[in-house]
């Protein structure tokens, strides 16, 4: 399962982003929780476009505001936490 979610998160181009709910419909597995988990310890990769399906930013082993920034820099809307939808991949 690591690699499956490996493969889709570093496809997802930047400016983009993806749910947790929606990285595991693309790979076939529903342990949202799981893919949160392996991507807490994952390091280089694209973890930080991976959000809540509420659009809510989510966790990040660096600390939300790092996720933050890094969203905001790559182009992504985010506002009171939040990340605008226009802003989903796939």
């Amino acid at each position: 399962m690591r690699e499956k979610v490996y493969e889709v998160v570093n496809e997802i181009p930047k400016g983009k982003v993806l749910s947790y709910k929606r990285v595991g419909e693309l790979i076939g597995n529903k342990g949202y929780r799981a893919i949160g988990k392996i991507l807490k310890k994952s390091n280089g990769l694209n973890c930080h476009r991976v959000i809540k399906e509420n659009c809510e930013v989510g966790g990040f082993n660096r600390g939300i505001e790092n996720k933050i920034k890094l969203l905001r820099k790559e182009g992504v809307k985010v506002v009171d936490g939040k990340v605008s939808k226009d802003c989903f991949w796939k």
